[in-house]
């Protein structure tokens, strides 16, 4: 056993009970645990560590841990640029934050069917960061890159990964299907669905359609609001430097 003391960056309190929070202690590491074994023990996910130091030295999670170490961790930092278009898969409680991504048009695949095992097997075959709030999903040692979202509000959970990937709003990314993800095709002309509003047809005059579910979007009142919302979720904290 290792015998070690552990001291935890602040944006990690929500992982740890109230007594841990803020202050170095004591820790019984089993042998030859790594700090990734220390650190997960202890309820933080591996995605959600930045940078561990070792008697102020930088170490990776696969150090195997020594008696009398002293580890600090730290959380990964809010990114200061924008981030080159992460792709992301969410699981079955972040349905609405996935719209909310698809409307900056940020490629989310989320599906309420998928389990655990195929949420990860899909994060793994396609490179896409695993959107959850279930710390243990992100404890699975195939998880690469992952995002333990904290607020349980959807349009505050935008917030949150926005602050983590440096997104923006839409800038060029082509715009996706609010609800299967496809990508949405320009109409050249305002389509002939008998379904389409009159007074629709008469105030709009571009029209796109989803590729893969064939639902019809335009830019009228629904489309402002949700716009207002997420852009008051994406704006950088004051006093961050905006994009060039």
């Amino acid at each position: 056993m290792a015998h070690v003391h552990i001291r935890f960056d602040r944006a990690l309190d929500a992982f740890l009970p109230p007594a841990r929070r803020g202050v170095e202690f004591a820790y019984d590491a089993a042998q030859g645990a790594t700090a990734k074994h220390a650190i997960e023990a202890l309820g933080v996910p591996h995605t959600e560590v930045g940078t561990v130091r070792i008697d102020g030295r930088v170490a990776g999670l696969d150090h195997r841990l020594r008696d009398g170490e002293h580890l600090h961790v730290d959380a990964v930092p809010p990114a200061t640029t924008p981030a080159d278009d992460p792709r992301f898969v969410a699981d079955a409680h972040l349905a609405r934050l996935a719209r909310y991504l698809r409307f900056l048009g940020f490629d989310t695949l989320q599906r309420n069917a998928w389990d655990d095992a195929a949420l990860v097997a899909i994060a793994r075959a396609e490179r896409r960061v695993v959107l959850t709030r279930d710390r243990a999903l992100l404890m699975r040692r195939d998880v690469e890159r992952g995002c333990c979202v904290r607020a349980t509000a959807p349009l505050a959970q935008l917030r949150e990964v926005c602050l983590r990937y440096g997104l923006r709003e839409h800038t060029g990314r082509a715009p996706r299907c609010l609800l299967c993800n496809a990508v949405l095709e320009p109409l050249h002309a305002p389509p002939p669905d008998a379904s389409l509003p009159p007074a629709v047809r008469a105030r709009h005059d571009a029209f796109w359609r989803c590729a893969s579910c064939r639902r019809l979007y335009w830019r009228g009142s629904h489309w402002q609001r949700l716009r207002g919302r997420v852009q008051t979720a994406c704006a950088p904290p004051p006093g961050a430097p905006r994009p060039a």
